[in-house]
C-alpha cells in the first residue's frame, strides 16, 4: 500500500489487494467499501460508504479531485448473460478509469472497459454499459445512460484553485 499524506481508510473498509492500492494526498475510503481490484486514487479523492470496486485482475483508477458516491458499483469483470452460460467465468472484463474532476453518483453501476474523461460525471442510479463513449466535461444519467448537459468547467476549476491555495 502506498498512501500519500492525510489519507484515510476506514477500519470497516475491505481492501483485498493492499499491495496494489495507491492513494494520493488527502484521499479517503469510507466504511463498508469493498475493493478487490488493483486501485489507484489521485489526490483529493473520495470513495463513499458501501461502494464496491471488483475485478481482481484489472485496474481501477480515480483521477485527482474525483469521487464515487454511496453504493456505486464499479465492475471490472462480469458475465455476459446474453451470449454465455451463467457461470463463474467472466466474459466482459477490463479496466475502468475516471480522469480528473469526475464523479459517479449514488448507486450507479459502471461496467468493465470504460474510460470516463476529464470533468465528466455520472448521475445517481445510472447504468453504464461496457465501452460507453463519453464526452469530456459532460453530465450523463439514466437507464439507458445519455448525456444530459455540459458541466460548468470554469466553476469546477475555480473550486480546485481554492482548495489548492488553502482557502477551503
Amino acid at each position: 500500500m502506498q498512501c500519500g499524506k492525510h489519507t484515510k481508510i476506514a477500519d470497516l473498509a475491505i481492501i483485498k489487494q493492499p499491495d496494489h492500492l495507491i492513494m494520493g494526498d488527502y484521499s479517503e475510503i469510507r466504511e463498508f467499501t469493498v475493493i478487490t481490484a488493483k486501485t489507484t486514487l489521485g489526490k483529493h479523492c473520495g470513495i463513499e460508504r458501501n461502494v464496491t470496486i471488483s475485478g481482481s485482475k484489472y485496474h481501477f483508477k480515480l483521477g485527482d479531485y474525483s469521487a464515487i458516491a454511496h453504493g456505486a458499483r464499479i465492475l471490472l469483470q462480469s458475465n455476459d448473460y446474453v451470449h454465455d452460460l451463467i457461470s463463474h467465468d467472466s466474459s466482459i472484463e477490463g479496466d475502468v478509469t475516471f480522469d480528473r474532476y469526475t464523479g459517479c453518483g449514488a448507486n450507479a453501476i459502471v461496467m468493465p472497459n470504460n474510460h470516463i474523461p476529464e470533468g465528466t460525471v455520472i448521475g445517481a442510479l445510472s447504468f453504464v454499459p461496457p465501452n460507453f463513449k463519453f464526452e469530456p466535461w459532460s453530465v450523463y444519467a439514466g437507464i439507458p445512460i445519455r448525456k444530459i448537459k455540459d458541466r460548468d468547467k470554469g466553476s469546477v476549476l475555480a473550486q480546485v484553485m481554492k482548495i489548492e491555495s488553502g482557502e477551503q
